[in-house]
């Protein structure tokens, strides 16, 4: 049992014997089967002040815990018992206690927390660290003292505690928190100042019902916190303690059982998100939908009702407040959900495409911090994604102007700790009748409502003219939107009284109604609109018409000034005017964005004000500014490519701020949502050249940042608008742009299908560069896949095509990627040979993004050859480059062939940070190849730390990355990686096994490294 120092021997302790011999025993058992030296040793004994001769006393320790270990074992087998005996054997410059996992308990817990981690069911997972703390009885090694102690104690007792919290998450997750008290209780007691233990604590009782002990509990950590650190309590405790009381104060009695919500494990702050569009203010009645909204989302007994995910619909006419009463209640509510908001305008009546179910679900996965490449392409798989991500997570989603029930589904959560608000026109019946949401119907204000309003707007004018204020909110329908752009009206005209504003209303309401012989019920929206908009000059009218016709759901100054030919200057006093009548509205600094029923109403006047040549041109120089900055932003990021992307005129109007790369990605990001939306509605023939330029311009950005959904939407809109222009050449581009993103996401089979169409496009026409281009892109796949003679004829056509047509970035670029096959043949001077003709040519050139991936490369090979001093050398000249140019997926490359450098030079603890590092960015930029290898750095660091469980379980990360992306070289390596972990566990069988698998894999690479691992099979054999 982990605790006290025992050896037992059938069920029986055996007595060890004096103090010393059992801190010797203790010292190798805290390393079992892992080689301690005898200088260790010496230092764990006795600490800094080993006596006179103390070698000589360890070896008599030593002999004497052998004969003991040797007797203990004839007795074992005289009884005929399971398990292998302990022994203690000699090894290089030290000694080594040898025995298999169930033999050492430490090893015994390790083993099934690893597996226990690792069960998909919940209820599995509970059971396995329960058998593993179960190996506990109290503080590890209480009879010994010195420093070595001391850091063994806090190293195991935070093992324990992270296995008590990993099991207690698993029961709540079950709904069983009423188990959690008993084990966590004791734990928590000897170790009073940890709050990881104390939250779960608290969370645990407050569930099951015990709300005075949870308090007790939480009041307890807080005193002994203040007294011992002088510090207070954590925001992950506060907000636990915060809730129990939000619960307790809501009116539920300490004995009931609240509805269980399970809590996942704490949410980084760095993926929490907080998607909230900005509150409404002046905010004004509603208080039966808030409070009806808060009985049916939050309070116990109704949110119990939905077993899967609860949901309430607020229904209503257009302008009639729904977005505005459920952004008001989410922020009013957000302390409740503390993993965070979600919210998605679906646009759902807006005259240009509404947001699709998948389209949503590529945000907020994105917000939940999956990367791009894990977002699946097809619906289903990426709502299954979905659901998996926020299980356990207590998340509000907000799903604003949703156009239907089918439209809403594929977004809501299987998780009961969700809640969903959805907003819409329609009565969304079947969710009510399937998903059993509750409906709040939200009709006009009411006339006390709509006045109050109007009072809070314009202040004491409306009890001056109170009957004119009544009829004034009539004639806006008592919608809030009109009532609110009346109000903005009356006060641009303090000196008129408003029984001249409302005779001016009606007349103008009357000639509306006759045009809307339909009946149609925004007619009073309209005549509120008209009255507004007849009041601006002409630029801002103007402007405001074109906006109607601009796709994206805002805009900048910039992209304003360029649709209504302005400059930015004058844009932007026209925006703050439309601003101030509420005709538009600020989503986000320098950001300006519309209701849908005024874009539809702009829209309108579009149609009968602009003809449609202007509203075309307007059209045209959006797409013209926003090529322009795409190329700008890319030109500053990548500037060494900007010769593969198309040459791009400055507009007129200019372009926004983007001088740093800050700015540029800012831009980028905040514009892709316009830019998506602008390619899918350029497919014609006519300005089908600028879906092909933005396509291009754009490549790289999606794919050094992931941004894949996207990516495959707008190279699939260029494709088919080359296609329909005829453009063989744009067609070949982006064909170039597709392979690529089908490649990163791993799908190779459709990005060969890519290059091999452009191939035969580029043989018709003539398109040498564009068919180089596409050889090396087929190359890379060969070698992907284990193909590496393929891959090096493939290669060396492109770079003699590159070098023909004078392209030195080209021909640079196809070496580089020579270089990394000759080095995977291990021709290992053809490889070096190939990186340094590469450098030279972008040092040449100045391509520092081409010069960084070249040093890297370099690094790689002369690693191979066994110099790990100047392989580090390398990777840290191109860490320091790749950092300048703030590519986030070159400087983790640079990070892990660091790692492994100084793996190979004994520096494992350096080596495994930097592989850490690596791990981290390749996770956040959603590189499954980069993860793979990283992971499986990782593993071979840990392995030389003498760390064997982590390195098992990093290996088998990689393996699972590796296969599912079929990467054959990181699968063998990751098999590799295992079987010398489990040599150094003395698990032959399982080494011999991984072995054979790696043998497998690399025999079919076709490498010369499966002669390595065939001898290093046989030795494993002989041993």
């Amino acid at each position: 049992m982990l605790g006290p120092l025992e050896l037992r021997v059938a069920g029986r302790v055996r007595e060890v014997g004096q103090p010393r011999r059992r801190a010797v025993l203790a010292a190798l058992a805290a390393d079992a089967g892992r080689p301690v030296p005898v200088d260790a040793l010496i230092d764990r004994v006795w600490d800094a002040d080993p006596p006179g001769g103390a070698r000589s006393v360890l070896y008599a320790h030593i002999s004497r815990l052998r004969r003991l270990l040797d007797d203990a074992s004839a007795e074992d087998d005289g009884r005929k018992t399971q398990g292998a005996a302990l022994r203690i054997a000699k090894a290089s410059g030290g000694y080594v206690l040898e025995g298999d996992d169930d033999a050492v308990d430490l090893l015994r817990f390790r083993a099934l927390v690893a597996r226990g981690r690792a069960c998909p069911s919940a209820a599995e997972r509970a059971r396995v660290l329960r058998e593993a703390l179960g190996l506990w009885r109290g503080a590890p090694l209480p009879e010994l003292s010195g420093a070595w102690a001391e850091r063994v104690r806090a190293v195991w007792s935070g093992e324990r505690i992270e296995a008590a919290l990993a099991w207690a998450g698993a029961v709540r997750h079950e709904g069983r928190p009423e188990e959690v008290p008993a084990l966590l209780g004791p734990l928590a007691a000897e170790h009073p100042l940890s709050e990881p233990l104390a939250v779960m604590l608290v969370r645990a009782l407050g569930e099951a019902g015990r709300t005075a002990e949870a308090v007790h509990a939480y009041t307890t950590v807080e005193r002994q916190l203040a007294d011992e650190l002088g510090v207070g309590p954590g925001r992950e405790l506060r907000s636990a303690y915060e809730e129990l009381l939000s619960e307790r104060d809501g009116g539920q009695p300490p004995s009931a059982a609240p509805c269980p919500v399970p809590a996942a494990a704490p949410v980084s702050a760095a993926r929490i998100p907080a998607q909230l569009p900005m509150d409404v203010r002046p905010f004004t009645g509603r208080d039966d939908q808030l409070a009806d909204l808060t009985r049916h989302l939050l309070d116990g007994e109704d949110a119990c009702r939905t077993a899967a995910v609860v949901v309430s619909a607020v229904s209503g006419t257009a302008g009639v407040g729904k977005t505005a009463l459920a952004v008001h209640w989410a922020h009013r509510v957000r302390d409740a959900f503390p993993d965070g908001q979600l919210y998605v305008d679906l646009r759902g009546y807006d005259p240009q495409e509404p947001v699709s179910a998948a389209q949503a679900l590529a945000g907020f996965l994105t917000a939940l911090g999956v990367p791009g490449p894990e977002i699946p392409l097809r619906l289903d798989d990426r709502a299954a994604r979905y659901r998996t991500a926020v299980d356990g997570r207590r998340l509000l989603v907000v799903l604003d102007n949703a156009a239907s029930a089918a439209q809403v589904r594929p977004l809501l959560p299987g998780s009961p700790a969700c809640r969903v608000l959805i907003t819409s026109r329609d009565s969304l019946a079947s969710l009510v009748s399937v998903h059993g949401a509750h409906r709040v119907v939200l009709d006009a204000l009411s006339p006390d409502e709509a006045t109050a309003l109007l009072r809070t707007l314009i202040g004491p004018r409306v009890d001056a003219e109170p009957a004119e204020a009544a009829a004034l909110s009539e004639q806006c329908g008592r919608l809030p939107l009109a009532l609110r752009v009346a109000a903005e009206l009356v006060l641009s005209r303090p000196a008129e009284p408003l029984a001249a504003l409302v005779a001016e209303l009606r007349d103008r309401r009357r000639r509306l109604d006759l045009l809307d012989g339909d009946g149609d019920p925004r007619a009073a929206v309209r005549a509120v609109f008209s009255w507004s908009y007849d009041r601006l000059p002409e630029l801002p009218a103007r402007l405001f018409r074109l906006l109607g016709l601009h796709p994206g759901p805002d805009a900048d100054v910039h992209s304003a000034a360029a649709v209504v030919g302005e400059s930015a200057d004058r844009t932007r006093r026209a925006l703050d005017l439309l601003a101030g009548a509420h005709l538009v509205e600020r989503t986000a600094p320098g950001r300006y964005g519309m209701h849908d029923l005024l874009r539809a109403y702009a829209g309108e006047l579009a149609v009968r004000h602009d003809a449609p040549p202007d509203r075309d041109a307007a059209l045209a120089r959006l797409l013209d500014h926003c090529l322009a900055a795409s190329a700008a932003a890319m030109d500053l990021l990548y500037p060494a490519e900007r010769h593969l992307r198309p040459v791009v005129d400055l507009p007129d109007a200019g372009l926004p701020p983007l001088r740093t790369p800050e700015e540029c990605r800012a831009w980028l990001t905040a514009a892709q949502p316009t830019l998506v939306a602008l390619c899918s509605r350029t497919e014609e023939p006519g300005p089908s050249g600028h879906t092909v330029r933005l396509a291009t311009t754009l490549h790289r950005h999606y794919e050094r940042c992931g941004h894949y959904a996207d990516a495959l939407a707008v190279h699939t809109h260029a494709l088919r608008a080359a296609r329909s222009a005829g453009d063989a050449r744009g067609e070949a581009d982006v064909l170039v742009c597709l392979g690529a993103v089908h490649r990163r996401l791993g799908d190779y089979d459709s990005a060969h299908r890519c290059h091999d169409t452009a191939l035969a496009l580029c043989r018709r026409v003539g398109y040498r560069t564009g068919e180089a281009r596409h050889l090396t892109n087929v190359g890379v796949l060969h070698e992907l896949r284990g193909q590496y003679r393929e891959a090096a004829d493939h290669h060396e056509r492109a770079v003699g095509l590159f070098r023909a047509a004078g392209d030195a970035h080209g021909e640079a670029d196809v070496l580089n990627n020579l270089g990394i096959v000759h080095e995977l043949l291990e021709d290992y001077q053809a490889s070096i040979e190939r990186y340094r003709r590469a450098l030279d040519l972008y040092r040449a050139t100045g391509h520092a993004l081409g010069e960084a991936s070249a040093l890297g490369n370099l690094g790689i090979v002369v690693a191979r050859l066994g110099d790990h001093a100047s392989a580090a050398g390398y990777f840290e000249r191109a860490l320091a480059l790749f950092r300048r140019l703030g590519n986030t997926g070159g400087e983790a490359h640079a990070l892990s062939n660091l790692g492994d450098a100084f793996s190979g030079l004994g520096r494992y603890e350096e080596a495994a940070a930097h592989q850490g590092q690596a791990l981290e960015l390749f996770r956040r930029t959603g590189e499954r190849y980069g993860e793979a290898g990283a992971l499986n750095g990782l593993g071979e660091a840990l392995l030389g730390a003498g760390r064997h469980a982590e390195a098992l379980d990093a290996h088998a990360s990689a393996l699972e990355v590796a296969s599912g992306i079929e990467e054959r070289e990181e699968q063998a390596r990751a098999h590799v990686g295992t079987a010398a972990v489990r040599q150094a566990l003395r698990d032959p069988e399982r080494a011999g096994h991984h072995l054979r698998a790696a043998l497998t894999l690399y025999t079919a690479l076709d490498s010369p490294r499966a002669d390595e691992v065939r001898k290093a099979l046989l030795l494993m054999r002989d041993a």
